[in-house]
C-alpha cells in the first residue's frame, strides 16, 4: 500500500487544480441576511385597518407606483396605499374599489369550461393615463379595459373592449404602454391564445396589428417587456425559433421593434398591419469553443444611461431541463439598432435551413424603415408593394444582438433558483455614482450586486456580491409554497431607499441596505462594502443618503479592513449560501469521487485476500473433518444416541422393480391396506404429502449393516420403545422367502440373501413384571383382520410409527415367540403361526400389547408411488 498512496494523492491534487481552473466558483455573498431581520418589514395585505380580517387571498397582478401612491390591482379589487403612511409593520390601504364580474359573464366562462376561480376578473392591465388609471381585467375570459380616477378610485366613461389589449387567461404574460398617446400592447386576441398579437390603440393613429396566424412573424411567444426609444417601441419576448427547426423546438429570446408613427401598409398589402415590425435573437452566453447560452428571457430594466451609453441590462436562464443558471446581460441600444440595420434571414422552401439574404435582392427603400416627413416616402401607405411584401416575409435578421463585454455581467449556476427580476439604482450612495443592481429569484430571495463597469461597460470580474435576504414572509403573507414565493414585479422606490417585492398574497417593503446590522463594528461595516452604508463620526455604522455632508469612511472597491481590529460585536457575514439553495461544488465533487475509487479499490483488495486465505483453510480442514461429520451424522439418523425421533419407512432407493396394484389385494391405490377402517383415520393425498428422501449413507458391508443394528440387541432399551433395523442388510428368497423370524427371545432368524429392505421395525412390550407377552391375536371372533389405528396425527403417519419417549427407563428387550415375516420380493406374508409386529400399549402399562400384522403394509415396493401421486 505504500507504493500506491503517493501517485494517488498526486493525482488528487492534479484533479484539483484542474476542476478549479475549468469551474472556477461562483462567490456567495458577502453578507447573508438572517429570516428574522427580514419579517420585520412592513406588509401589506390588503386590509384598512389592523382589526379588518380579509377573508380571500388578494391574488396580486400588477403593482404601479405614481410619485409616492402605489397602486395595487388585484382579483376583483383595485388598491391605492400611501407609501408615506406606514403603521407600524403592515401597510394598509386608503381607496379601494372593486370591479366584478357580471353574472352573465360568469355564466358564459363557466359554459366554456372554466373553472370557477378562473371565471373572475384579474387586473391584467394598470397603466397611468392623464392624471388617472387605465384599468384592463380578463372579466371572466371576456376581458374589458376602463378609466380611472387616481385619487378616488372612480370609474370615468363607459368600459370598452379588452381584446388584443389584456389577455383572456390571468396565467398568460402580456405586455402594455403609452407612447404618443397610443396604447402599444403586446398579448393574445382569442379565447384559446393561439393569434399572438402587437397591438396599436386609443390614439389619433390608425389601429395596426401584426399579421394573423403567421409562424414567421411569431411563434408562441412570451412577452416580457415593452420600451420607447427613439422613433420606435422595442417589445421583448421569447419564442420557438423558426431557424432551429431541425432542432426540434428551441427556444430563443427575443427584441422586435415597430415605429411609433407606422400607418400601416397600402390596401393591397399589409392593409392595418405593420409595415416596419422586425426581430432580432438576442445573445447572451458564456464564450468559448461551445457558447454556453442562457436563451430564456424574464425580465428586463429601463434604459439606464452608464458613461455615456444607453443601456439595458436582461435577466436570463437555461430552460428547465438543462443546467440550472441564470444570468445578466447589458445590451447596448446603438448596437441593439445597429442589428436592424443588418442582413435578413430567409427560409427559401420548407425543407431548407435559413440563410442570409443577398444585399442586392432587398428592395429599396429598405424594408422595416420608418416614413419621413418631407421624404420621398413621407407615409408607410405609399410604400411599394415589393417593399411591403419583402418585410410581410422576411420579417427576422440574420445577425444576434452581442451583449457588451460579449459576456454576462453576472452568472449564477451553482444555486437551485431562478433569477427572473431586475431593478437597477444608478445613483446609490452618498456620491450618486454607485451602481447597485437588485436580482429577484423565483424563491423569493433578493440578490445585491455592486456594479463596477470599465469606461467602455465591458464589466467581467468586477461586480461584488453584496449580500443576499430573504423577501418573502410567510409569517404574514400566506402558507410557504413555492406558488406563493412567485415574485411578480419587483420596484425600486428612490424616494424612501426601498424595495417593493409584490408577492401573489402580499406585498413587502424592505430598505435597500440595512447598516444597523454592522453598528457596533466598523471591521465590519467597512467589509461589507455596502455604498449605502458608512462609519461616520458617531462611532456607528449609518445610512448614508445621497448629497451628505457628513464625514464617514467606507471603502467600497477594496474592502479592506487589515488595519482594524477584530471585533466583539455580532458577526453575520457569511461566504456561502445555505441550503438547499446552495449546491454542491465541482471540486468537491471531484475529490469525492477519486477518494471513493481509491478507497472502494483498497478495499476490494484486502476483502479479496482475505476470502481466499478463509477459502484455503477452510479447504484444508475439510477433508480431516469430513469422516468425522459423516460418522455424527449416521450415529443422529440411525439412532444410536438417546434420541427419541421417528424415522421413515419409505425407500430412498428407486432401483428396485416397481409393482402394480395388483399384485397385493390388500393395497388399496392410496397406499393403504384394505379392510373395514374408520374413514376418519385415513389420510388423503391432500393430507399426505410425498416424503423427502432421505440423504443417509449406511455401511457398504454386510456385516457392518449387521452390526449396525443388532448389537442393540444386547444393549438395554427403554419400555415400550420401538427398534428400527435396516432391511437393506436382509436377504430373503424368492416368492416365500425374504422375511425375519423370531423363535425365541433375543434370538433373530435373517433368511437367505435376496433383495433389500431398508427398515424393519420391531417393537417390545414390558409387562408389570418385566415378562414380555402377546398383546392378542390377529383375527378378532368374526375372522377378521384387526389393523391398528394410526399412531400418531402427521403427514407422515402412513410409514410413520410412534418413537419411544426420551424420558422411559432402559431394560434389557425381549423378542416375541411369534413370528415376524416379510416378503422383501412381492411383500406375501410368510403365514406362521402368529403373525404381525409387537405394537406397544400406547396407554400406559397393563401388560403385553397387541400384536397386529404388518407385513402387507411393507410388501408394497417403498420405492413406489400411488396412482394418486402420492
Amino acid at each position: 500500500m505504500a507504493t500506491v498512496a503517493p501517485p494517488c494523492f498526486f493525482l488528487l491534487c492534479w484533479l484539483l487544480r484542474a476542476a478549479s481552473s475549468a469551474f472556477p466558483e461562483e462567490p456567495g455573498p458577502l453578507n447573508f441576511i438572517p429570516t428574522e431581520v427580514v419579517r420585520r418589514y412592513p406588509v401589506f395585505l390588503g386590509r384598512p385597518h389592523r382589526t379588518w380580517l380579509r377573508q380571500e387571498p388578494l391574488h396580486i397582478q400588477r403593482v404601479l407606483q405614481v410619485n409616492r401612491t402605489l397602486y395595487i390591482g388585484a382579483r376583483d379589487d383595485l388598491f391605492r396605499v400611501e407609501l408615506d403612511i406606514v403603521a407600524g409593520d403592515e401597510m394598509f390601504y386608503s381607496k379601494k374599489r372593486t370591479w366584478e364580474s357580471n353574472k352573465n359573464d360568469i355564466r358564459i366562462c363557466r359554459m366554456k369550461g372554466k373553472h370557477e376561480d378562473e371565471c373572475r376578473n384579474f387586473m391584467k392591465v394598470l397603466l397611468s393615463r392623464q392624471g388617472g388609471l387605465f384599468v384592463c381585467g380578463t372579466n371572466a375570459f371576456n376581458p374589458l379595459c376602463a378609466n380611472y380616477t387616481g385619487d378616488t378610485l372612480e370609474m370615468v366613461g363607459d368600459t370598452i373592449s379588452g381584446m388584443a389589449r389584456c389577455p383572456y387567461d390571468p396565467k398568460h404574460a402580456n405586455v402594455a404602454r403609452f407612447a404618443e398617446g397610443n396604447l402599444f400592447t403586446a398579448t393574445v386576441t382569442d379565447f384559446l391564445a393561439i393569434d399572438a398579437v402587437i397591438y396599436r390603440s386609443l390614439g389619433d393613429s390608425p389601429a395596426l396589428r401584426t399579421v394573423k396566424h403567421d409562424s414567421k412573424w411569431f411563434r408562441e411567444p412570451y412577452f416580457v417587456s415593452a420600451v420607447e426609444w427613439g422613433p420606435h417601441i422595442y417589445f421583448f419576448f421569447r419564442e420557438i425559433a423558426m431557424e432551429f427547426n431541425y432542432l426540434e423546438k428551441v427556444v430563443v429570446s427575443r427584441v422586435a421593434r415597430v415605429c411609433k408613427r407606422d400607418q400601416g401598409g397600402s390596401q393591397r398589402v399589409l392593409e392595418k398591419q405593420w409595415t416596419s415590425f422586425l426581430k432580432a435573437r438576442l445573445n447572451c452566453s458564456v464564450p468559448g469553443d461551445s457558447h454556453f447560452y442562457f436563451n430564456l428571457l424574464h425580465s428586463t430594466s429601463p434604459i439606464i444611461r452608464m458613461h455615456g451609453r444607453d443601456i439595458i441590462l436582461g435577466v436570463f436562464s437555461t430552460p428547465a431541463n438543462s443546467i440550472p443558471g441564470s444570468a445578466v446581460c447589458a445590451f447596448d441600444m446603438e448596437q441593439l439598432a445597429a442589428v436592424f440595420d443588418g442582413r435578413f434571414k430567409e427560409q427559401k422552401s420548407p425543407e431548407s435551413i435559413w440563410t442570409p439574404v443577398p444585399d442586392e435582392v432587398i428592395p429599396k427603400p429598405r424594408p422595416g424603415g420608418c416614413a419621413v416627413q418631407g421624404s420621398r416616402f413621407n407615409s408607410s401607405n405609399s410604400f411599394p408593394d415589393d417593399m411591403l411584401n419583402f418585410v410581410k416575409t422576411h420579417p427576422l435578421m440574420d445577425e444576434a444582438v452581442p451583449s457588451l463585454g460579449q459576456r454576462p455581467w453576472i452568472v449564477r449556476t451553482m444555486v437551485r433558483y431562478q433569477l427572473n427580476k431586475i431593478v437597477v439604482d444608478t445613483e446609490a450612495g452618498p456620491h450618486r455614482n454607485r451602481t447597485v443592481l437588485f436580482l429577484g429569484s423565483s424563491r423569493g430571495t433578493i440578490l445585491k450586486f455592486l456594479i463596477m463597469p470599465n469606461q467602455d461597460n465591458t464589466v467581467t470580474s468586477s461586480n461584488i456580491f453584496l449580500e443576499e435576504l430573504e423577501g418573502f414572509n410567510p409569517d404574514k403573507c400566506a402558507e410557504d409554497s413555492p406558488q406563493a414565493r412567485q415574485l411578480l414585479s419587483l420596484t425600486l422606490d428612490r424616494a424612501s431607499h426601498t424595495l417593493l417585492l409584490a408577492f401573489p398574497s402580499c406585498v413587502v417593503r424592505v430598505p435597500v441596505a440595512r447598516c444597523q446590522l454592522y453598528s457596533r463594528c466598523m471591521k465590519n461595516c467597512i467589509a461589507s462594502r455596502d455604498p449605502y452604508c458608512g462609519w461616520t463620526r458617531g462611532s456607528t455604522c449609518s445610512f448614508l443618503r445621497p448629497g451628505t455632508r457628513l464625514p464617514f469612511e467606507q471603502d467600497v472597491e477594496q474592502g479592506n479592513v487589515a488595519h482594524l481590529g477584530d471585533c466583539d460585536g455580532l458577526l453575520l457575514q457569511e461566504t456561502f449560501i445555505e441550503e438547499p439553495d446552495g449546491l454542491v461544488s465541482v471540486n468537491l465533487l471531484v475529490v469525492s469521487a477519486v477518494s471513493a475509487f481509491a478507497t472502494g479499490a483498497i478495499l476490494s483488495g484486502l476483502t479479496v485476500c482475505w476470502i481466499m486465505s478463509h477459502r484455503h483453510r477452510h479447504s484444508r480442514s475439510s477433508g480431516a473433518n469430513g469422516a468425522r461429520r459423516k460418522s455424527d451424522k449416521e450415529q443422529s439418523m440411525l439412532g444410536q444416541g438417546r434420541s427419541g425421533s421417528v424415522m421413515s419407512v419409505t425407500r430412498t432407493s428407486g432401483g428396485e422393480r416397481r409393482r402394480s396394484q395388483a399384485d397385493n389385494p390388500f393395497v388399496m391405490p392410496n397406499g393403504w391396506p384394505k379392510g373395514e377402517m374408520d374413514p376418519g383415520l385415513l389420510p388423503t393425498p391432500e393430507q399426505t404429502p410425498l416424503q423427502q428422501k432421505r440423504a443417509m449413507r449406511l455401511p457398504d458391508t454386510d456385516w457392518d449393516q449387521s452390526q449396525t443394528f443388532l448389537t442393540a440387541v444386547g444393549t438395554p432399551c427403554p419400555n415400550n420403545s420401538v427398534i428400527y433395523l435396516s432391511s437393506k442388510f436382509l436377504h430373503g428368497g424368492g416368492g416365500g422367502g425374504g422375511m425375519v423370524r423370531i423363535e425365541d427371545p433375543g434370538e433373530v432368524v435373517l433368511p437367505p440373501h435376496t433383495e433389500r429392505q431398508r427398515y424393519l421395525i420391531l417393537a417390545t412390550q414390558r409387562g408389570e413384571h418385566g415378562g414380555s407377552r402377546p398383546s392378542g391375536t390377529l383375527r378378532n371372533s368374526a375372522g377378521e383382520y384387526i389393523y391398528p389405528a394410526t399412531p400418531q396425527d402427521s403427514p407422515d403417519r402412513r410409514r410413520v410409527v410412534s418413537a419411544p419417549t426420551p424420558h422411559m427407563d432402559y431394560g434389557e428387550p425381549r423378542w416375541s415367540h411369534e413370528a415376524l415375516n416379510y416378503n422383501s420380493n412381492n411383500g406375501a406374508p410368510y403365514h406362521s403361526q402368529r403373525h404381525g409386529l409387537i405394537r406397544p400399549d400406547m396407554h400406559g402399562p397393563r401388560g403385553l400389547g397387541e400384536l397386529a400384522d404388518f407385513s402387507h403394509l411393507l410388501g408394497k415396493n417403498m420405492g413406489e408411488r400411488t396412482p394418486s401421486g402420492q
